[in-house]
C-alpha cells in the first residue's frame, strides 16, 4: 500500500478534486478537510488502521465514536441496518448540512470507528471542497475535529497546522468555516428523535420539519462525539458567571494577580473592563458561534490563565453555543 505523501496546507477549489488518491485518503492517509462546521480529521472509513491513526494523533479515548461522513442522503442505507421514516425526513431536509443522524450500524462500518458501539453516526458535511473529496472517494470518511482531543475546535486551515503539524498526510484548505460550531447530532433509534449535542441545526428547526417537540437529555446511553465532561477547552480556565457578574468576576481576579481575558455579552457593549484581554462578542447568536472558537484561541494566544464568560440565551443557535462553554468550563483531568 503506498504511503501517503506529506504536504503542508494545500488551498484548493473542489472543482480541483478529480481523484481522492491525490490526497491518500485510500491509502490510509490523515487528511484535514473544511466542513461547515469546524475542520475535520479524514481518514477512510472503512480501513481499521487507518481509522486507529485519528485515534493516535488526537489522543482521543478509542470508546469515543467518530461521524462518518459521505457524500450525498441517497448514500445513506449503504452504511446503516435501517433507516426510519423521522431519519430520512430529517436527511431530505437538512442534508447537505450540519446535521449528525444516529443509527444501528450496517456491516461497512467497523467498530474501530464506532468505539465498540452498534450505532454509528453518519452525516453529508455542506462545502464544496469536503463534498468534492466524498463524491471523488466515493466512500465514507470518519472525521472528528482536527485537533487534540478535549481542546478547541479548529474552524481554518491554520489552526490545524498549528496543532497537529505533521501529523497530518494533507491539509485541505477551505478557508473559515461558515457555522463554527460542530453539527447537531441526533438519535433516531428510539421512538422519538432528541439531541445528543447540540449544533448547527437548531432545535426550533427540527421541531418545526418533525412536528414535535425534540428532547434534549441531560445523559444518554448512547455515546457519542462531545460528551466528555471537558471538550472544546482553550489553554485557559474558563469560568461561567451571570451576563451582569461578568465585569466584577473578571476585574477581581484581574486584581489578585491573573491574567483575564473576557467573553463580554452584547449587554454590556462599551463597558470598560480592567482586565488582560478583552473581547466584546457580537449580537448576533450566528456572529457568535462562527467566531466562538476563533475568541477563544485569541485568549489563548493573548497569555490569558483565565477566561471569564456568561451563557447567551439557550435559543436558536444560543443552546450549541452555551453547550460549547459549559465542556469549555468543565473539570479537567490533570496529566
Amino acid at each position: 500500500m503506498a504511503a501517503a505523501r506529506p504536504l503542508a496546507r494545500v488551498r484548493v477549489r473542489h472543482e480541483e478534486i478529480q481523484d481522492a488518491d491525490a490526497v491518500a485518503v485510500p491509502a490510509g492517509g490523515l487528511v484535514a478537510l473544511p466542513t461547515e462546521t469546524v475542520y475535520g480529521l479524514g481518514a477512510n472509513a472503512e480501513d481499521p488502521a487507518a481509522v486507529a491513526r485519528i485515534f493516535q494523533v488526537k489522543g482521543r479515548p478509542p470508546s469515543h465514536p467518530l461521524i462518518v461522513h459521505i457524500a450525498a442522503a441517497e448514500q445513506l442505507d449503504d452504511w446503516v441496518e435501517e433507516v426510519p421514516a423521522s431519519a430520512r425526513l430529517l436527511a431530505e431536509r437538512f442534508w447537505p448540512g450540519p446535521l449528525t443522524l444516529v443509527l444501528r450500524r450496517g456491516h461497512r462500518v467497523p467498530l474501530e470507528a464506532t468505539g465498540g458501539l452498534q450505532t454509528v453516526a453518519v452525516r453529508v458535511p455542506d462545502h464544496p471542497v469536503a463534498l468534492s473529496l466524498l463524491s471523488a472517494f466515493g466512500g465514507g470518511v470518519t472525521a472528528p475535529s482536527a485537533n487534540r482531543f478535549g481542546a478547541v475546535s479548529p474552524t481554518t486551515a491554520e489552526h490545524v497546522r498549528a496543532e497537529l503539524g505533521d501529523t497530518v498526510d494533507f491539509v485541505l484548505d477551505g478557508g473559515s468555516c461558515q457555522v463554527g460550531v460542530e453539527s447537531t447530532i441526533v438519535d433516531v433509534t428510539g421512538e422519538m428523535p432528541s439531541i445528543l449535542r447540540p449544533g448547527g441545526v437548531t432545535r426550533e428547526d427540527l421541531q418545526a420539519v418533525l412536528d414535535h417537540p425534540v428532547a434534549v437529555p441531560s445523559t444518554s446511553g448512547v455515546r457519542v462525539p462531545g460528551q466528555h465532561p471537558s471538550h472544546y477547552a482553550p489553554r485557559a480556565r474558563v469560568v461561567l458567571v451571570e451576563p451582569e457578574k461578568v465585569v466584577a468576576e473578571a476585574e477581581l481576579a484581574q486584581e489578585l494577580g491573573q491574567q483575564v481575558g473576557v467573553l463580554l455579552p452584547p449587554s454590556l457593549a462599551g463597558a470598560a473592563v480592567k482586565a488582560h484581554a478583552v473581547v466584546a462578542l457580537p449580537g448576533s447568536l450566528d456572529a457568535y458561534a462562527h467566531r466562538l472558537y476563533g475568541f477563544l484561541r485569541e485568549l489563548d494566544q493573548q497569555g490569558c490563565d483565565l477566561i471569564v464568560a456568561s451563557l447567551p440565551v439557550e435559543e436558536g443557535l444560543g443552546l450549541a453555543i452555551a453547550n460549547r462553554l459549559r465542556r469549555a468550563a468543565g473539570p479537567r483531568t490533570s496529566a
